[in-house]
């Protein structure tokens, strides 16, 4: 059987749009908590949405990690690579067997259930004009449909999404920058969605059965996704997965304190490299952030690893200048 590392990161991006410098942190922080330990890292792309992810994002995702100085040990660019069964492919647009054995596991244990409430009908319920990928708190609606009213919405040729049966149970986890967390599933909006109406997979199961069959053991990413968390946590138990540890870094905002964003044009890594700037700047930088590159001066990942450590970052945002570009001038 081969041998586990002590600790397997990820970078997963989600090909959707070019790069920016809030991505670029939360890359450099994930790759770093991983490389500062001796551990792995695994690159997968998030492109399970068809009608957002395109493959010139997805090259361009790869080209901003190299050129940043980042590696990784096991992802879609090295197809020579051997890597453990089951870990491949490394785009969630190709692992769709995966995804539908693990709904049919679910599906078995009599946790799944189809919802034919529309997106619109979801927003009525809430009072919200948007659900997100956390989604409108889920109030139940079709939890307890009688078999012969299931079949009458089917006659009538309605769309359903397949829902989770969420448990009950607290989810505790320790956040290494957060400290100790505990949510209800109902707290992070109740029973969530495992397949669309479109037949697309849900992220929270594409990432959560991703996570257990690559045997990532330690995610860091935004303090934005951790609602996700306990989802996650849960469904990889209900899976048979042991948990990864996980770090909820803060986020990168601008000068108004908007998180940075795909709309932040000339923040993105393809508009800073063509303009010039340095990698080692801008990886200098983002390193001064993690207080593990004193003085900010230009550097390469692989020199900061040795003084990078999770109990450094700080648990608030860090809001950009906007002379902030300038710094990263080659």
């Amino acid at each position: 059987m081969r041998a586990m590392p002590a600790v397997r990161g990820r970078l997963a991006p989600s090909p959707t749009g070019y790069a920016h410098l809030g991505n670029a942190w939360a890359f450099l922080l994930a790759w770093l908590a991983a490389r500062s330990v001796g551990g792995q890292v695994v690159l997968r792309l998030e492109d399970i949405d068809p009608q957002r992810s395109r493959p010139e994002y997805a090259a361009g995702l790869i080209e901003d990690l190299t050129w940043l100085g980042l590696d990784w040990d096991f992802g879609p660019n090295q197809p020579g690579t051997a890597a453990p069964q089951d870990m491949g492919p490394f785009e969630q647009g190709r692992r769709g067997a995966y995804y539908n054995a693990a709904i049919a596991q679910l599906e078995h244990a009599g946790l799944v259930y189809p919802c034919f409430c529309s997106r619109k009908e979801l927003r009525s319920l809430a009072g919200a004009p948007h659900v997100d990928d956390a989604g409108a708190p889920y109030p139940g609606t079709c939890r307890h449909l009688s078999p012969e009213r299931r079949n009458a919405l089917l006659a009538q040729g309605r769309r359903f999404c397949l829902r989770l049966r969420c448990p009950e149970d607290v989810i505790h986890f320790t956040d290494e920058v957060l400290g100790a967390q505990a949510f209800t599933l109902a707290q992070c909006g109740g029973d969530f969605a495992l397949r669309r109406s479109d037949g697309v997979v849900a992220y929270q199961l594409a990432v959560a059965v991703d996570d257990g069959l690559m045997g990532i053991s330690q995610v860091v990413r935004g303090r934005d996704i951790l609602a996700s968390t306990p989802r996650q946590i849960a469904l990889m138990r209900l899976l048979g997965y042991g948990a990864p540890t996980y770090a909820h870094v803060p986020l990168l905002l601008d000068a108004e304190d908007q998180r940075l964003a795909k709309r932040h044009q000339s923040l993105s890594l393809r508009e800073l490299r063509q303009a010039g700037a340095s990698p080692r700047r801008i990886v200098g930088f983002l390193g001064e952030l993690a207080g593990c590159n004193p003085g900010g001066g230009p550097a390469h990942p692989a020199e900061l690893a040795p003084r990078f450590s999770l109990a450094n970052l700080r648990r608030d945002d860090i809001r950009l200048e906007p002379e902030t570009t300038r710094l990263f001038a080659a």
